[in-house]
């Protein structure tokens, strides 16, 4: 029997972006600006690409902003079209979401990740759906979502993203602790929150991208503060990884991730994106190298 199809995705997006400020004092961090598009329009556009067709936001105050920048801009389309630039009212396009297409919750309290996808519950219903960090930026050929909607399809119960990091970085992610390895798919037998580099199961970090079945809101509920402090999203996957369970996967996606939480990450995905663009690429890698001649002649 085959997986029922993913069409909800939940954006956690409440978190106050402390790493960025004074920029996030009143900018919400999810729509600073990557080359030209927020970075939620691209986790929307990669929701999209893998069939997801209701967008649930777990916010929280101060977000009005992003809920603002999904809705119509009637006086900026209307003096577009005076002027007929039909090609940037195609571009706004993009930015619009139809009336019932996206659904806002609060997370009142700021209790991590586990609890903002817990705050959708509602929403969610008894179907499996999807979480996208907007921090993570994924750049790829087919979306990381989409690669991980089709693997779905032969495994069905939980699939996280997964990609090798060295050592030292594992105190940063949660990693998974493999039973067995198909190449592009893992099967987990767990999973361990930000272990120290010596205590790390593997070489394989889950990052942003989930597929997650509905009992995964049961174990949020019963799942107590972890590491933190928080409500880990990671412990209540885990639980589906053993007997019983609904059995846990890994999927080694084909791309780059680009982890815009940083300000080393926002920089080098602005580099990566600004050098892919057709329109860009001539004038910033001119001017890049130059400033790289530049660098070598203070030396």
């Amino acid at each position: 029997m085959k997986p029922q199809k993913v069409t909800k995705a939940v954006f956690p997006v409440a978190g106050l972006g402390t790493r960025f400020l004074p920029a996030t004092k009143s900018v919400p961090k999810e729509i600073m600006t990557l080359v030209d598009r927020p970075l939620i329009q691209y986790a929307i556009d990669e929701a999209r690409a893998a069939g997801i067709t209701e967008f649930i936001f777990v916010t929280s105050r101060g977000k009005s902003a992003l809920e603002d920048y999904f809705d119509r801009a009637p006086e900026l389309e209307s003096e577009l079209n005076r002027k007929g630039k039909t090609e940037l009212l195609k571009v706004l396009e993009d930015t619009n979401m139809d009336s019932g297409a996206i659904a806002y919750v609060r997370q009142n309290r700021p209790l991590g990740l586990g609890h903002a996808v817990w705050c959708a519950r509602r929403l969610i219903g008894d179907e499996p759906f999807a979480v996208l960090l907007p921090d993570d930026v994924i750049a790829a050929e087919q979306s990381c979502l989409a690669q991980m909607v089709e693997a779905y399809q032969e495994t069905g119960g939980n699939m996280v993203a997964a990609m090798e990091v060295p050592p030292e970085k594992a105190s940063s992610y949660g990693m998974l602790d493999i039973a067995e390895d198909r190449g592009s798919i893992v099967r987990a037998k767990g999973m361990v929150e930000k272990p120290k580099a010596e205590d790390a199961p593997s070489n394989l970090a889950v990052i942003g991208r989930y597929i997650l079945d509905p009992k995964v809101l049961h174990n949020l509920h019963e799942t107590k503060l972890g590491t933190g402090g928080e409500i880990q999203l990671t412990d209540a996957i885990a639980e589906e990884a053993g007997w019983g369970g609904t059995g846990v996967y890994g999927y080694r996606f084909r791309g780059m991730r680009y982890d815009c939480g940083s300000k080393a990450g926002f920089l080098q995905a602005t580099v990566a994106f600004g050098m892919s663009r057709p329109d860009l690429r001539d004038e910033f890698t001119a001017y890049l190298n130059d400033m790289m001649a530049q660098l070598k002649a203070a030396e």
